[in-house]
């Protein structure tokens, strides 16, 4: 019986796993032959091949970017002794010393021109342990080392005695025997060259193995960084006592190097964080954070439409750009390929290939160099690859969850306790007061539950298509969006129509009820909100947001729990309030001037006032509940709200 198969997803964690140990290449290729043991598919297991060369690839990466920075640390190190010590031995035996380390070999060594005799002798050696070799002086023109001060240009023999370039001579090859070397590279110090050829050759750096050997190009690139720290090193030597300037050049040098290995530590350590993250399966706010503190400045992530999911440092987030300025820059961005400046923020955009999932916002940071500016490109593309995560995952869990509210609309009553455990296990906790916002809109298929699920994208939400309409079930303490935090229905469903209406590219009108708790009152608050919505199509308010509540009486027709009072309060409040306060007659105003039909000479003969006291009368009251509060439509409610107020009396 074959091994039950592993998702892909399992060997593409192993696969970054073993990045993240360093692991040996020969370990990559088992995970491969481990998904083909294992009866992988076949296109799981393409994925995994694919997953494999990518991981190689990035080893050799890696491995390449360590040993830059041990040659970077060489070469920062040599130009610190060159800015440190005063003694041209002590420069040139590290100097040499380096080379013998970085390039591996058996030994290294220095040769310098004697001008006096006419020759060039060894200067400094390093792993050398034959007197004779150490001893030697060669003529000019004989030897590999003549033939690198000839040409000025570096060369690299696999085999000193069979080699035929060069003129041997017995004294040099009884020195390379005694010695035992067979592989050597050597390369000219060269002065007033600006790094090419044509300069004036001083010295020969060389690196020799007493077994044959190739010398690659990176290692011959090396060793003529290295000879070049040398020259100057014997350069400086020669005219340090008269010739200050040259002690500033090494200085600015130095200060260059300094910073080129501050800004590769500062990459390396970005690399490694995010890198970090991405293997814990971290989110938007942690990369953000990570980014954050190795940017020294603000980042805000946004979603594709502007909204702000995460922000760093903790507390409130900085002003951001509008939403028409962000569209813009990250537009900008995504055509570009690079992080750009606006309005005194960089904005780089998150995209996955040509899709657009959003924007990075670095505060705080008028200037950026460019070291900086590529660590916060890389940092969008971390976000990219993590909100697809989350969105592929989000989208999964959202389908599974909506089955259950279909369920639970379609028959509340069946077992209601089942429903609610069935909602724990998918994290949806029924027995929560929720808000239920039943959207509609003349889209296409699909659209409008995809502009839903890309709303609720990022947090315990959840929606799924029932009769005919779009169902989103909201936890009463969530954000509504519009950054009150609060629980008003009315709010929560005006915040959706807008956002919904944008991401789906039609109108959609939204109606909420609740909040609710319990699969029946939740059922009855989806019924609600049916109500609301056929109500809000018939005023013709498409588009819009709302709630039985925000519709006035209809609402107290509409809504199953009938708050008469509520009613009162919200169309009458203010005139009750100033009554009680001030003790005058507002409110038996309003009514005799309702009763009298609008008749304000009719309304001061039934109230026994002067008619310029109704007319005061009446405009305390639209200074107080707003100018059309004597429009038809306001003028009915006013009345609805006077009976019910004497009523309740």
């Amino acid at each position: 019986m074959s091994a039950e198969p592993v998702p892909a997803a399992a060997y593409a964690r192993r696969l970054l796993e073993l990045l993240a140990e360093d692991a040996p290449a020969g370990a990559f290729g088992a995970v491969a032959a481990e998904a083909r043991a294992r009866g992988a598919a076949e296109r799981d297991l393409t994925e995994v091949e694919l997953a494999t060369a990518t991981a190689l690839r990035l080893r050799d990466v890696l491995h390449q970017h360590r040993r830059r920075e041990a040659e970077l640390t060489a070469l920062f190190d040599t130009a610190g002794d060159l800015a440190a010590l005063r003694d041209l031995d002590a420069v040139l035996r590290s100097i040499v010393r380096r080379a013998r380390m970085l390039l591996g070999t058996d030994t290294a060594y220095l040769t310098l021109p004697d001008e006096d005799a006419g020759d060039t002798y060894m200067r400094v050696t390093d792993g050398s342990v034959s007197p004779l070799f150490q001893s030697l002086r060669l003529s000019l023109g004989d030897g590999l080392g003549g033939l690198v001060a000839q040409t000025a240009r570096p060369y690299a023999t696999p085999d000193y005695r069979t080699d035929t370039r060069f003129r041997h001579t017995p004294a040099i090859d009884a020195g390379v025997l005694d010695e035992g070397l067979v592989a050597i590279l050597g390369v000219p110090l060269l002065l007033g060259s600006g790094g090419g050829t044509g300069g004036k050759v001083i010295g020969v750096l060389f690196a020799a193995d007493r077994t044959p050997r190739a010398f690659s190009p990176d290692e011959v690139a090396l060793l003529c960084s290295l000879a070049a720290h040398a020259a100057i090193a014997i350069d400086t030597a020669g005219v340090i006592a008269g010739n200050r300037a040259t002690l500033a050049d090494l200085a600015e040098a130095n200060a260059v190097i300094r910073a080129h290995s501050a800004a590769m530590q500062r990459a390396a350590e970005a690399h490694d964080r995010l890198t970090d993250l991405v293997l814990r399966g971290g989110g938007a706010g942690q990369v953000a954070a990570a980014v954050a503190e190795l940017l020294d400045g603000a980042i805000t992530v946004h979603d594709a439409g502007g909204r702000e999911l995460a922000a760093a440092p903790d507390g409130p987030a900085p002003p951001g750009p509008s939403p028409a300025g962000l569209a813009e820059a990250a537009a900008e961005s995504r055509a570009s390929g690079r992080a750009v400046r606006r309005g005194g923020r960089w904005v780089c955009a998150v995209l996955a290939g040509p899709e657009p999932l959003g924007a990075l916002v670095l505060h705080g940071r008028p200037r950026l160099d460019d070291p900086d500016r590529r660590l916060f490109e890389r940092a969008s593309v971390v976000t990219a690859l993590l909100l697809l995560l989350r969105r592929s995952v989000a989208e999964a869990e959202n389908r599974v969850r909506g089955d259950l509210i279909v369920d639970l609309l379609t028959a509340p009553g069946r077992d209601p306790r089942g429903l609610v455990e069935r909602g724990r296990r998918l994290g949806v906790d029924l027995d929560r007061p929720h808000l239920v916002l039943l959207a509609e809109g003349d889209a296409p298929p699909g659209a409008l539950a995809s502009a839903a699920r890309q709303y609720l994208f990022g947090g315990d939400r959840v929606s799924a298509d029932h009769a005919g309409a779009t169902v989103m079930l909201l936890p009463a303490n969530s954000s509504t969006g519009d950054g009150t935090g609060g629980t008003a229905p009315g709010a929560a469903a005006r915040t959706a129509a807008a956002q919904l209406t944008r991401l789906a590219g039609v109108p959609v009108t939204v109606a909420a009820a609740g909040p609710a708790a319990g699969p029946a009152a939740l059922a009855a608050a989806h019924a609600e909100a049916a109500r609301c919505l056929r109500a809000l199509t018939a005023l013709g308010r498409t588009g819009d947001g709302a709630s039985a509540a925000d519709l006035g009486f209809l609402g107290v027709l509409l809504g199953d729990v009938h708050d008469l009072d509520g009613y009162v309060t919200a169309t009458l409040g203010p005139v009750l309030d100033y009554d009680a306060r001030r003790g005058t007659g507002l409110v038996r105003t309003l009514r005799a001037y309702f009763a009298c039909g609008g008749s304000l000479a009719r309304a001061k003969d039934e109230l026994h006032v002067h008619v310029n006291t109704v007319v005061q009368r009446l405009d305390r009251v639209a200074a107080l509940l707003g100018p059309d509060w004597n429009s038809p439509e306001r003028a009915l409610e006013i009345q609805l709200a006077l009976r019910l107020n004497d009523l309740s009396r």
